[in-house]
């Protein structure tokens, strides 16, 4: 009898899974909520959010291909060529879930701007979380949070982040990025 104990959560494994697929064949970043869940912040979601480089169609087709295969399905279309050129390559998500299992869900979008080719840049491993995953920077979650998205559930994120990272936070580089958030995303409002 196999008495291991197994501390990834479903959600953790959902991720595992799916990133596992596309980590093969490009670059990606896990941001928002699921960053801070990651860290112990007891709080639910129903997606997972994920960027990834901008890919051309004909790779964009070849991933969509593998994550069908392993059994994920987009809820926009079955089409990858629609999927490409209806939403991604036009700076729209589209949702991939597990197929008859609408909860949860991977947000998936290309990289729209600087600011996101920068996140791809800086990624990192966070070993605090127990996953071998790449998440975008803590600086970077707790900028968007606290400049850009600021709900109450984001700004308890931001305060969790802040509370576990207390003494490794580079505040000069959240407020760099959240200059770069006001210029790129919130004048363009």
């Amino acid at each position: 009898m196999n008495r291991e104990v197994d501390n990834k959560t479903l959600l953790d494994k959902f991720v595992i899974n799916f990133v596992n697929i596309i980590d093969k064949s490009v670059r990606y970043i896990i941001v928002s909520g699921f960053v801070a869940i990651a860290h112990g912040r007891a709080r639910g979601t129903e997606d997972v959010d994920v960027i990834i480089e901008r890919i051309n169609k004909q790779k964009f087709v070849l991933l969509h291909n593998k994550l069908e295969k392993a059994n994920f399905e987009c809820m926009q279309s079955d089409d990858p060529n629609i999927i490409f050129d209806d939403y991604l390559n036009t700076n729209l998500s589209v949702r991939y879930i597990k197929k008859n299992n609408p909860i949860p869900e991977i947000e998936l979008k290309f990289a729209k701007d600087s600011l996101d080719n920068y996140q791809l840049k800086t990624r990192k491993k966070l070993p605090l979380t127990g996953l071998n995953l790449y998440f975008s920077s803590i600086e970077m979650n707790i900028a968007f949070k606290e400049e850009l998205l600021k709900s109450e559930k984001d700004m308890e994120d931001a305060k969790h982040l802040r509370i576990v990272y207390a003494d490794k936070l580079d505040e000069s580089e959240i407020n760099k990025i959240k200059k770069e958030i006001k210029r790129l995303r919130l004048d363009e409002r």
